[in-house]
């Protein structure tokens, strides 16, 4: 039986930033530290508007003296637009990369010894970055890789399965559905490494700063197990907000969801329907602190 499981990601985009003042432009526009990102190293991050509202979420990978950033699929044009007024006399390249690179995800036992049979090094430790035989390794988790390359290999499984990977870790991807509904911290950024308060100035820091710091948080992001499909964007009902959307889906695959919830809701442990009067959805567990 064959445990390591290989899907190619088609719902993934890829912008491509290239030029000395890269690193510098990521830096100012996204919510993490850029600067003191290792060339070996990768990170995730998002990009806000003036309201402090994700219009984006990335995985950011260093490349030959840029950088890859991965998104969701449907985002990749209009964000590598709206970045690209932000610009200005820069001296850097940005540009749509997704028809450009392969993407793959790897997980599963035995995927050491798939990575060897590719010629890529085995990155060292999460978010630790490998280059080798045209391909970049990234390891998410100790079990868990995206490759990017050029050419195409064997799959056995598809985005769909890698998506409910993302949700059992408790990333968040931002996509078209959900775009300008969050603040990191609803979809739990600061936990999982995507929201660094110490960086200094991005678009919408003072707004994320002061959900922070002054306990204005009301909407956490859980995970859930639904008896109906669900899908990003979708509006949820709890009892104890009767008649009104309480909650919103942020990604959905595989019989299973993040959402973002009233934390009154959460404290209370109230029933929450994908339709008022529906079967109430099942609370799961996420691998970090909630």
């Amino acid at each position: 039986m064959t445990l390591t499981k290989t899907a190619e990601l088609d719902r993934h985009g890829l912008l491509h930033l290239t030029g000395s003042d890269a690193r510098a432009f990521l830096h100012a526009q996204l919510t993490n530290n850029i600067e003191a990102l290792a060339a070996d190293r990768a990170c995730l991050a998002g990009w806000c508007s003036a309201k402090g509202r994700l219009l984006a979420s990335f995985l950011v990978v260093p490349h030959e003296g840029g950088y890859l950033l991965q998104l969701a699929r449907d985002l990749a044009p209009p964000v590598a637009k709206r970045l690209a007024m932000f610009v200005l006399r820069s001296k850097m390249k940005l540009s749509d990369a997704s028809q450009e690179w392969m993407q793959y995800g790897l997980w599963g036992d035995g995927c050491a010894a798939r990575l060897e049979a590719l010629g890529i090094p085995l990155p060292p430790e999460p978010l630790g970055v490998a280059s080798g035989s045209g391909w970049r390794a990234v390891r998410l988790a100790a079990e868990r890789f995206l490759l990017l390359g050029k050419s195409r290999i064997e799959t056995n499984a598809t985005s769909q399965d890698w998506a409910l990977e993302d949700i059992r870790a408790g990333m968040a991807q931002v996509t078209q559905a959900t775009q300008d509904l969050f603040v990191p911290q609803m979809v739990n950024f600061e936990r999982i490494g995507a929201l660094d308060f110490k960086k200094g100035c991005y678009p919408g820091q003072e707004v994320v700063a002061r959900s922070q710091y002054r306990g204005q948080m009301k909407r956490r992001m859980v995970r859930v197990r639904a008896p109906v499909p669900l899908a990003p964007g979708q509006d949820l009902y709890s009892d104890d907000f009767p008649g009104q959307a309480s909650g919103t889906v942020v990604n959905a695959a595989g019989g299973e969801a993040l959402a973002v919830l009233q934390i009154s809701t959460l404290e209370a442990r109230a029933a929450v329907r994908a339709e008022a009067g529906g079967a109430p959805l099942e609370l799961l567990a996420l691998p970090y602190a909630a």
